[in-house]
């Protein structure tokens, strides 16, 4: 008999897209499925990633069994370069997913003592008091798997991001049929994808994208321009084979997507004729409607080759040339729509053809809508349910179908990240929250982003900042000159020496005319700030950031001290 309740612990993925990372929990043993990164939204200035907060692991680091990924989407293991810096359990990934994190830890430049092990589709591992199935899952990736977890008190069915695709360009079709033998054994848990719970019907096939690549690149007259996921194997084997149909040479630009395609093309995961992909420096070589080229840029990415080119970066390797059709096979990220509009708009400009979701089928989602989540609740059968993978409202919609599926209200669990949900073999509770925080990654920098600090960079950013230099007279602590004052980003240089004359009247007047010495930093510092916000508002209804310095002056030997 089990001495012990089942913990589910969500890290990330919960109530946002992304930085997916899940914590199974049995008495001192603790798996982990997957450990993804997070765009951030426009609003968090300066920050390059979202990672998870893994101070729940870290605490209980030796009770980590392993670290479960289902694919090789960034969202899912690229947080793992910053984690694995900090705890080292084995990874454990089927053999494309593999090859993607040793990308990223390349990228990076991260070397870990951490041991990436391969599994396959059907393979069994045992980690502590779980032992973990794979099963295959169509998804928009090769080598999507799904996990079939068994632990003292039951099953538990982690479905991975999938969807039901009968002709797929290149992964695996979903494995109903090991799922539909686990419903009829009993399943306590289901963990399944939310991300498209919104979407009624069925998710289309891969196979309308060829057909819609095939027409495109069939009628374009000149060069054909297509960006999509760098990871989307997939997309670029549709690519590859338009391109030989239509006689037609592919050239690969960005550095992700070459490394992956490089990879792929190595490992067999993508096949192409010898002399179908050419080198950069040929394409000027061939006539323009003899050219596809393939890029990175589909999320509006302000580095990226697509939004060079848009941007007439003159570093940019291809420009665009008017009469290019650009294809965008991609649907923007939740946070990216305006980078994507923005690009798209640029491009349209300089006289392509633009062709993006919305005016054709040029891309499908990996991901199952409505009746595919049906679908997997209706052979699992699970006595729990728990959606994962998106946003609060995907959650509580997906919530929702289980219960018309004939899940019991009350074993349907909406959870956020941090909470601690237990199980018994009857009965569910959240008991706990731990803490999760947000963690960024800016630069080199890893750490808990403060509020305090993205609101100082919000209003440097909308209002600017303000340096006043205050020269003190150390011997009876008056002011030794008239304060001096640097503003950036406040107002036009036009009108800027008024108001910096009029500013330092107003610091004159509130810091000459009082009693007190003013070698006392924190007297200074407060009247400043609080004298000229106020002038600022007044006279420009704008707040900046005001940075006073106190310079300590001695007349007889010409030294200065800063306070």
């Amino acid at each position: 008999m089990p001495t012990h309740n089942l913990r589910i612990i969500p890290l990330g993925g919960l109530g946002e897209i992304g930085k997916n990372m899940m914590a199974l929990e049995y008495d001192n043993d603790i798996v982990v499925i997957d450990a993804g990164l997070m765009f951030p939204s426009e609003e968090m200035l300066g920050v390059d990633l979202l990672i998870p907060d893994i101070s729940y692991l870290l605490a209980r680091q030796r009770n980590v069994r392993g670290i479960v990924i289902t694919h090789g989407h960034e969202d899912h293991i690229g947080a793992l370069p910053y984690i694995l810096s900090r705890i080292t359990p084995p990874i454990y990934a089927t053999k494309f997913t593999r090859e993607l994190i040793l990308v990223e830890l390349k990228q990076r430049g991260v070397k870990t003592d951490a041991k990436l092990n391969l599994v396959s589709p059907g393979s069994r591992i045992t980690l502590g008091r779980f032992t973990i199935e794979f099963f295959s899952v169509c998804h928009s990736i090769p080598d999507s798997v799904g996990l079939v977890i068994h632990t003292p008190l039951g099953i538990v069915v982690h479905s991975g991001d999938f969807k039901i695709d009968y002709t797929p360009a290149i992964s695996e079709a979903t494995n109903f049929n090991q799922l539909a033998s686990l419903g009829a054994k009993g399943v306590l848990l289901l963990l399944s994808d939310s991300t498209y719970a919104e979407l009624p019907g069925y998710t289309l096939s891969e196979k309308v994208v060829s057909d819609t690549l095939d027409r495109i690149v069939g009628e374009a007259k000149g060069r054909v321009i297509v960006t999509t996921f760098a990871s989307l194997i997939s997309r670029m084997q549709q690519v590859f084979d338009v391109a030989v149909k239509h006689g037609r040479r592919v050239f690969i630009i960005g550095r992700s997507m070459k490394e992956i395609a490089s990879m792929a093309l190595k490992t067999g995961y993508l096949t192409a004729p010898p002399g179908i992909i050419c080198r950069l420096d040929e394409l000027k070589a061939l006539p323009h409607n003899r050219v596809i080229v393939l890029s990175t840029g589909s999320q509006g990415e302000p580095t990226s080759a697509l939004v060079r080119m848009a941007n007439r970066d003159p570093s940019s390797r291809v420009q665009i040339i008017r009469g290019d059709t650009v294809v965008i096979s991609a649907t923007p990220i939740p946070g990216n729509e305006a980078l994507v509009s923005k690009t798209t708009d640029s491009l349209f400009r300089q006289g392509a053809n633009v062709i993006y979701d919305k005016l054709a089928q040029v891309h499908v989602h990996g991901h199952g809508s409505q009746e595919e989540l049906k679908l997997l609740l209706s052979l699992v059968k699970p006595k729990f349910f728990v959606p994962v993978h998106g946003e609060y409202r995907h959650l509580k919609l997906h919530a929702e179908l289980a219960r018309s599926m004939g899940v019991p209200e009350e074993n349907i669990f909406v959870l956020e990240n941090g909470d601690i949900l237990e199980l018994g073999q009857d009965s569910g509770k959240v008991v706990a929250r731990t803490r999760v925080g947000v963690i960024y990654v800016s630069g080199l920098i890893t750490g808990e982003l403060d509020g305090s600090v993205l609101r100082d960079r919000k209003v440097l950013s909308r209002d600017g900042v303000v340096v006043v230099t205050i020269a003190v007279d150390a011997e009876n602590g008056k002011l030794a000159e008239r304060p001096r004052i640097i503003t950036r980003g406040l107002i036009d240089s036009g009108e800027e020496q008024k108001l910096i004359e009029k500013g330092r009247d107003v610091v004159v007047a509130v810091l000459d005319h009082d009693g007190r010495r003013l070698s006392e930093p924190g007297f200074v510092d407060a009247k400043v700030k609080d004298s000229l916000s106020r002038f600022f508002y007044e006279q420009i209804h704008r707040r900046p950031v005001i940075i006073p310095a106190v310079v300590e002056v001695r007349a007889k030997n010409s030294e200065v001290s800063s306070q």
